[in-house]
């Protein structure tokens, strides 16, 4: 895999700033969520340096490198092309060349493709190094006027209802603010689902963070989902951000609820880890109750 022997330079401000060699290694590399004045210096530099480029969409990442005067090393790497496109630019990065991985939005890896190149990178005894940045989750936590102290990202909940509603009730007694990314178009639905299972909890919604039409707004879930019932459906990408549970939801330890409403989603070895991380408790302690739940159920 030949880089394309352009110049390792990058332009912020009219001034050409020349790029330090890269070690070889696989660079993990936040970008801008919209605005692409929010990219870091350190960021540029490592663009401009590496030998390749390995980005979801070719096009997107263009856009950014063209603003900042960073030529070339563009390759494809998306969900679709993950089992060998991964293996090509770890064998790149053994032959001594840096690779650089973006998404095309904030931090890779977060609801982005990634976790197999990095899991093949550590696996092959790569140098892993992080350059970090952008982030949507933690840009509408910051401005979410929620505890920070303690959050929980659950990423994209499921499309269908019945899936979603087994889901939120897993996630309804996690001790933390929940996170979570959503379609516009599901958003009515996703609220509507969200103020049954979790109830009247304050909330906030970040809409087209960092760009020209950003907006925030903040209310109880259910007057929320009011408000996007009854509106046209809004554009651009959207966080949602929910109180932690009431005092009395919280302490109740419902873990029986949980374990099995993951249960019915994925193996129960795997329920009982993703239990042990909404809880805190230990992984085999759940899963012995897991295993006792079942057998009560006859399942």
């Amino acid at each position: 895999m030949e880089s394309d022997g352009g110049s390792r330079s990058f332009i912020v401000a009219g001034a050409t700033i020349p790029a330090r060699p890269l070690e070889p290694g696989l660079y993990v590399v936040a970008t801008p969520i919209g605005n692409l004045g929010d990219v870091t210096i350190r960021a540029l530099e490592t663009l401009a340096a590496a030998d390749v480029i390995a980005c979801e969409d070719t096009r997107t990442t263009r856009v950014l490198l063209d603003r900042y005067g960073i030529r070339g090393k563009l390759v494809a790497y998306h969900e679709h092309n993950e089992s060998t496109a991964a293996a090509r630019l770890i064998g790149a990065v053994l032959a001594g060349k840096s690779v650089a991985q973006v998404s095309d939005a904030g931090t890779p890896l977060v609801s982005d493709p990634g976790y197999r190149l990095v899991g093949q990178a550590i696996d092959a005894g790569v140098r892993v190094v992080p350059i970090p940045g952008p982030s949507a989750l933690l840009a509408a936590l910051a401005v979410s006027g929620l505890p920070s102290d303690a959050f929980f990202f659950a990423g994209f909940l499921p499309s269908k209802d019945g899936q979603r509603r087994t889901r939120l009730e897993a996630l309804r007694t996690v001790p933390g603010t929940l996170i979570v990314y959503e379609s516009p178009r599901r958003l009515a639905d996703t609220l509507a689902a969200m103020a049954d299972v979790l109830g009247p909890r304050p909330a906030a919604i970040g809409r087209e963070l960092t760009k020209a039409f950003e907006e925030v707004r903040r209310g109880a879930l259910t007057a929320l989902a009011g408000h996007y019932a009854d509106t046209d459906t809004p554009k651009g990408e959207i966080v949602i951000c929910i109180a932690p549970p009431p005092d009395d939801v919280a302490a109740d330890g419902d873990v029986d609820a949980v374990l099995m409403s993951l249960a019915g989603e994925m193996p129960a070895s795997k329920a009982a880890g993703e239990a042990a991380r909404m809880t805190g408790r230990p992984k085999a302690e759940l899963y012995r109750r897991l295993v006792e739940l079942k057998g009560r159920d006859g399942g």
